[in-house]
């Protein structure tokens, strides 16, 4: 059973106290959130933020926001130690193609089906004087974009020309 990041009945020291080689006092504003058994969980934000300055920052905020605020500085700390330059700003570019890649196909999915439509609607329909299924479907299968929505057409806005991390795929919450 765990408490405040120390197994109940010793006085093992938080990850953050084993690492920085200090005693673990019974008040210590990173037991909760560093528990010994996760010490690259530390590590990687003392390397990314330091500890003095994660001390700071967590004795600014109220009690009930520093599990969240540990959370993303371990996220942004993990993705800086993968990637230095970018960051978590990285994995949101790789994310925001992905998303604009399967958008894409969407739409080509989307267009496709209304192509279908028309053939399926032109081979019922015999009525003479209007477009032909195949004109309807050229114009359909040539705009593809009509069925994306604006926003999605123009560059995104976090779109960071970079090589695509091949490990993208793995968790930055853990190490």
């Amino acid at each position: 059973m765990k408490e405040n990041g120390r197994k109940h009945g010793a006085l093992s020291p938080c990850a953050a106290c084993k690492l920085l080689r200090r005693r673990c006092a019974p008040d210590c504003v990173f037991a909760p959130y560093f528990p010994a058994d996760e010490p690259q969980k530390f590590a990687s934000v003392h390397k990314v933020f330091g500890a003095s300055n994660v001390n700071k920052m967590l004795q600014e905020l109220p009690e009930h926001q520093r599990r969240d605020a540990v959370s993303s500085m371990v996220y942004e700390a993990n993705a800086r130690v993968r990637d230095p330059v970018y960051g978590c700003v990285g994995a949101i570019s790789s994310l925001q193609r992905q998303i604009d890649s399967l958008q894409n196909q969407l739409a080509l999915a989307q267009a496709e089906v209304v192509q279908m439509r028309m053939r399926q609607f032109g081979s019922t329909s015999s009525n003479p004087g209007t477009n032909s299924a195949d004109e309807n479907i050229a114009s359909v299968a040539d705009a593809p974009s009509k069925f994306m929505p604006s926003h999605h057409q123009s560059k995104s806005f976090f779109c960071v020309d970079m090589v695509d991390q091949p490990n993208m795929a793995e968790s930055l919450w853990s190490y």
